[in-house]
This record gives C-alpha cells, structure tokens and sequence, in this order.
C-alpha cells in the first residue's frame, strides 16, 4: 500500500517537477541517506526543489498521501535532522538570493545561503551575521535557523530566534504564510483557525503552569 502510494506521488511530482531533479536510483539514495552525523536512513524519493512555489505543491501532494516528508540545506547535521526513509526535499543551491534594507540593518536571506557567504555579503556594511555555529563556512541559512544556532561564541542571546524577525513558511498542507506581511497573517488566521486557537491553548496552559514556564525559561538561557 505505502509503495502504491510513492509511486502515484511520483506520477504527480512529475507533471511540475522535471526529471533531472528528482532521483529514485539506488545510488543517489544511499547518497543522501547521511549527514554529517553517524546516521543512516535511505529516502524513498530525493527531490531538488527550485523555489516556494514547488515546495508548496510538494508538500500538499505529501499531505493528500499521507507521507511523511524532510527538508535538508547542506547536511551538515550532527544528529540526523537531514535524512530519512521518506521523501526528502533539498533546498540547498537554488535558494541562494538575499536582499539588505537601505539602512543595513536586515537582511532577508534564502535558506540555501551558506553562512560565511552572509558574512561575506555584510562585512562591507558593518554588520556581521549573528548565529556563529562550528559549522558556519559549510552551514546553510535554512539549517541554522531552523535548529536555532547561535554557536559556543555567542551565547545565548545571538541564537536564531532572537535575530528573526519574519519568516516565509510553508506548512505541511501546503499553505504558505508570511509572517511578516498582515495580509498573509489575517488569510492565515481566517483560514486556519481552529490550529491557532490549538497553539493558543497550548500556550495559555504553559502560561498558567509557573513551574513549567520557569523550567522553560531556565532551558532557554542556557545553551
């Protein structure tokens, strides 16, 4: 049944998703089957998606089969974050345009941007690309961010979510919100309802707990 499943996903893919990027080959599987870690797991299917547009109807595809799906930047992973035995989704070398405000004081980035090439693109300017991990020069944005890394230099208060400030994502259904933008925010909410009021509650329950809040709390400034 789960193989009658990834092959309809890969009829669909097909129909957006030229051939040249997506690999099936035992080769290329076992290849992407590690990170930098000592894990292993063979995807089932690897796709290179080229911007947000796939990503999104990769993902809704995923969710109509009901299969489970993994992101990966470069890989530089020490505890299996970047593979699976599924359907994994590269965004790496097509993700790669930034742009800087006019004062200098943001930028917005890809996820497929290394970090030491950030701090490359704002040395000129004075600033410096806050998170600092090990693994900068090879690193992608897309990485850092999501595993929230700052590095042993930095502290705390360096970590990614203290720098963010707004985000493109796209959920597992396919939905695109962008945090920075009110329009997106308030077609989110509107559409989306019943999950905020979820998170909502998750938080007030949290909230209203001062011995999990102050635990939290403690595990957040400490690295």
């Amino acid at each position: 049944m789960k193989e009658q499943k990834y092959n309809a996903y890969l009829k669909e893919i097909g129909k957006f998703i030229p051939k040249d990027r997506i690999y099936t080959d035992e080769l290329r599987l076992l290849a992407w089957g590690t990170d930098a870690g000592f894990y292993r797991l063979i995807p089932k299917i690897v796709i290179r998606a080229k911007d947000e547009n796939e990503v999104s109807r990769l993902l809704a595809l995923a969710d109509k089969y009901t299969l489970p799906v993994t992101f990966r930047a470069a890989g530089t992973s020490l505890s299996g974050q970047s593979i699976s035995d599924s359907i994994l989704i590269v965004a790496g070398k097509n993700w790669e345009k930034y742009s800087i405000s006019e004062d200098f004081e943001r930028i917005t980035l890809q996820p497929g941007i290394i970090g030491a090439r950030v701090n490359e693109i704002l040395k000129p300017h004075g600033r410096k690309f806050a998170p600092d991990p090990a693994s900068v020069k090879s690193a992608m944005v897309g990485g850092i961010v999501m595993n929230n890394a700052s590095g042993m230099n930095c502290g705390t208060h360096a970590n990614s979510d203290k720098e963010l400030l707004s985000a493109k994502i796209v959920l597992a259904d396919g939905t695109r919100l962008n945090t920075g933008a009110p329009e997106s925010r308030m077609t989110f909410e509107k559409n989306h309802t019943p999950f905020l009021n979820k998170i909502i509650e998750i938080r007030d329950e949290i909230r209203n707990d001062n011995e999990l809040s102050d635990r939290i709390r403690k595990k957040y400034s400490i690295k």
